[in-house]
């Protein structure tokens, strides 16, 4: 057991360089990594999280206080690896350090030797297995490291989507291990199979056998010029491909009437200078035939009365009279290489046209049935957003877009709701293989919405969530749900079944719903309190998980952790309760403001302070740019009965995220390392700390 007074690694020194290197690279792994397995915003790296937590649980061999017993057991651990030490304690202290960096590569993260002797360290040092605690656990990196290094993990979160992430990783996974890999790819074949049958005839194949892979859409609106009336399909760029050597964009051409309409073309443009402009920009649309503006409110208000503009209008005779506009469809021809880019047909409309007469019918048997259930598509309301806090990341009730069901498009709808249909009799009586399909569907819906875009050198289709936002994608990318490009069904089962065999996790952590500010465990049970609490109105994190949680509570009706347990008559995330800043909305008739954020975040550290045992150590993670912001974290950790031991900046992101432009988010995220701090604990002179600043900077 290491002695209260005893320093932690963490406190005196950590390979800060070698660390950052491997976070920093983390952010580019996909095939296996955890972090693909759903997505989660601001999810801290596995590197960062498991190197710290282990800095934590090591005591430094440096400090007269350490156990002798722990130095002879790690000097004899390490004696037969790469990293064997010198008799003195600066060289096992070297050692270890070496080893915790060494570590944090994601290729070394299942590899027997690393684990066993990260194991056998912790075993050393502790009597009794560290408990590690997460409060705001989200996407599960800390909890997961905590389980991988052998601690017991108790992961908690407000947010019922993070809550069953964190349940497939950190409770179904390690309980069924590969075997729930198998099984996930065996039964997500047979959906496939299924649903491909089932939907057949709304992705139909061209005459020459090649296979749409996709299809190019723009919302329109009509020119309110009193000479013109044309119809303005509402496109960013007029590039669909910028690949060097096969370089395609549509040309448009304006063909007389009354009114006046357009045409476009596709074809290969020599220079940058053959490709004209889009017709949209800050929502304010150009009119191709006459040149004249239509402003936002106008365009706004357009898409308002189209419910956001993502269906087509027929007429009585089957043909297209407005709405969306297919602009060109992607195909792959067996046998040949490369990606075909042509007009839409009628068969591609009739298609579309068979979709909303097959989301009919779905919707009048719900409501002939009595409207038992939800409803198949979603119709719980979309975010209002407004404000300058979090509620600034969405604008799609601006649009018309007023539920989350008008995010996706009637062919979109066909297809989700059938594959829940098609998930939930596949999986019926197994629970936890019926949780991992359902994230796999979540997968697929984040690919398959009206916000989804084009990329345009990598010719396939962008997720929804490219930022942590929902901004208004005018001209938006439908992909064919099964077929073999980007997106499809197939690949979101596979992106699950290989975290699944990559995990390497055997030991079951325990997952609840629960608020930081009012936490479950009892007085002093944990040994580690380590968390990455939100950061003011940076994320949105209830709003934005919404999109998910709708398609969960289809897929996994009842489910226990798919509900806000605080407020039983609130159907979607928790936002009341939920530490963010967002002035659009209101807790106990209070406004959250920043003094709501700052008042829970001094209560969440609080419940820390409370939970810790009296020789624990904590951890937390900080991103933000702003002085105010520090203060503020600083100041709630020392009312909440902490005082900070050290403090390790890691270079956690890329700096070409996209999260990364006009953010008030660091790029390195500071670790700050505390403890609880004694009643009795004086106050400090700030003078005494100008004097010993020279001689440790």
């Amino acid at each position: 057991m290491i002695p209260r007074t005893c320093r932690r690694l963490a406190e005196v020194d950590f390979p800060v360089a070698e660390v950052s290197r491997h976070a920093a690279r983390e952010k580019s792994i996909r095939h296996g990594h955890p972090s693909t397995l759903h997505l989660w915003w601001a999810r801290r790296p596995l590197a960062s999280s498991r190197a710290v937590l282990l800095a934590l649980l090591l005591p430094d061999p440096c400090d007269e206080r350490c156990p002798e017993d722990f130095r002879e057991q790690a000097r004899a651990l390490l004696a037969e690896t790469p990293w064997h030490p010198e008799p003195d304690n600066s060289s096992l202290r070297r050692a270890l350090l070496k080893f915790i960096g060494d570590f944090a590569n994601w290729d070394y993260a299942a590899t027997p030797l690393f684990l066993k002797t990260a194991r056998k360290l912790i075993k050393a040092a502790h009597t009794d297995m560290p408990l590690v605690v997460d409060p705001f656990a989200g996407g599960g990196s800390i909890p997961l490291e905590a389980l991988r290094l052998g601690c017991d993990a108790f992961a908690s979160d407000l947010n019922p989507v993070a809550c069953l992430i964190l349940k497939v990783m950190l409770e179904d996974i390690p309980r069924h291990g590969s075997e729930l890999a198998a099984e996930l790819r065996r039964v997500g074949g047979e959906i496939k199979a299924r649903a491909e049958a089932d939907l057949a005839g709304l992705y139909p194949a061209d005459a020459d056998g090649s296979r749409p892979i996709a299809y190019l859409w723009a919302r329109t609106v009509r020119c309110e010029s009193p000479n013109c009336g044309a119809e303005i399909p509402l496109m960013r760029s007029l590039w669909l491909c910028k690949k060097p050597k096969r370089k395609r964009a549509l040309r448009a051409k304006v063909v007389a009437g009354a009114p006046p309409r357009v045409e476009l073309e596709v074809f290969a443009p020599q220079s940058e200078k053959e490709v004209d402009g889009g017709t949209v920009a800050n929502a304010k649309a150009s009119c191709l035939c006459c040149g004249v503006a239509l402003p936002p409110d106008r365009v706004r208000a357009q898409l308002s009365a189209q419910h956001g503009g993502a269906d087509v209008v027929f007429d009585e005779n089957g043909e297209r009279s407005g709405g969306a506009w297919m602009t060109v469809v992607v195909t792959l021809k067996p046998g040949e290489q490369g990606r075909r880019y042509r007009p839409p047909t009628q068969a591609d409309y009739a298609a579309v046209r068979e979709s909303q007469r097959r989301l009919r019918e779905m919707l009048d048997e719900w409501e002939s049935g009595g409207r038992q259930g939800l409803c198949p598509v979603p119709d719980e309301p979309s975010p209002a957003g407004g404000g300058s806090g979090a509620g600034r990341a969405f604008s799609l009730h601006r649009y018309g877009m007023k539920e989350w069901g008008s995010l996706f498009t009637a062919r979109q709808k066909v297809a989700l709701v059938r594959l829940v249909e098609h998930t939930k009799q596949s999986a019926a009586g197994n629970m936890d293989l019926l949780e991992l399909l359902a994230i796999a569907l979540n997968r697929s819906a984040d690919y398959w919405s009206s916000l989804c875009s084009w990329h345009l050198t990598g010719e396939k289709v962008n997720h929804t969530y490219g930022r942590q936002a929902l901004p208004m994608i005018w001209d938006f990318t439908e992909v064919n749900p099964y077929s073999t490009s980007s997106g499809n069904y197939q690949s979101a089962v596979n992106w699950g079944a290989m975290t699944v065999e990559r995990l390497a996790i055997t030991h079951a952590g325990q997952v609840q719903s629960a608020d930081a500010t009012d936490h479950p465990l009892p007085d002093e049970t944990v040994s580690v309190w380590f968390t990455d609490p939100p950061y003011y109105d940076a994320i949105p994190y209830a709003d934005l998980s919404d999109f998910f949680l709708v398609w969960l509570k289809r897929t996994l009706p009842d489910h226990p952790l798919l509900r806000d347990h605080f407020d039983p008559a609130n159907h979607l995330s928790p936002k009341e309760r939920e530490a963010v800043q967002d002035e659009t909305k209101r807790c106990d008739g209070r406004i959250k403001d920043r003094n709501f954020f700052e008042d829970a975040m001094g209560r969440a550290f609080t419940e820390g302070r409370r939970v810790l045992s009296t020789d624990g150590i904590g951890a937390v993670v900080f991103a933000h740019k702003t002085t105010e912001g520090w203060e503020a974290l600083l100041s709630g950790m020392i009312l909440g009965g902490w005082t900070i031991t050290g403090s390790w900046p890691i270079a956690t992101e890329m700096g070409a995220r996209l999260r990364a432009r006009d953010s008030a988010a660091l790029a390195t995220s500071v670790h700050l390392i505390c403890r609880p701090r004694d009643a009795a604990a004086g106050v400090g002179d700030w003078a005494d700390v100008l004097r010993e600043l020279p001689g440790r900077v």
